[in-house]
């Protein structure tokens, strides 16, 4: 009887470290759900940027129609990148007049832009991933 009942509460230990786990990745998330396996496989790049550069740099303007796409990206996504990247710098850097670009420095003092005038965010999010990329190909 006594190991029955070992069984029972180790159950319900069990139960409520699940249930905690699910509450903790709703706060974490935003949401009822936790993203499923697909998302986080998608993204997972985000978490790696820091090992692979070792500063981001985002040039836009603050008022042009250019920069605006840029402008929303980095405030959905700012947020993200700088919890999975504390240590990395990201620096925003706004500018009258100037076109929207995406600086990526690497080891070395290597450095790569992508210009971003006229891209979705959604390509906006693929440059970058392109930059992490390439900064993991230059450590090899």
């Amino acid at each position: 009887m006594v190991c029955i009942f070992h069984q029972r509460e180790a159950l319900v230990l069990i139960n409520r470290q699940t249930r905690d786990k699910t509450e903790r990745q709703k706060l974490r998330f935003g949401r009822d759900k936790a993203p499923g396996p697909g998302r986080l496989e998608k993204m997972a790049w985000r978490g790696h940027l820091s090992k692979n550069l070792k500063e981001l740099r985002i040039l836009l303007c603050q008022s042009s129609p250019s920069s605006s796409t840029t402008r929303t990206f980095i405030e959905k996504n700012y947020k993200d990148l700088k919890t999975l990247n504390p240590k990395l710098p990201i620096l925003i850097r706004e500018c009258n007049g100037i076109e929207p670009q995406l600086w990526a420095r690497y080891d070395f003092g290597v450095e790569r832009g992508v210009r971003l005038e006229g891209l979705s965010e959604v390509q906006i999010s693929k440059a970058l991933e392109e930059l992490g990329k390439v900064g993991a190909s230059l450590k090899v």
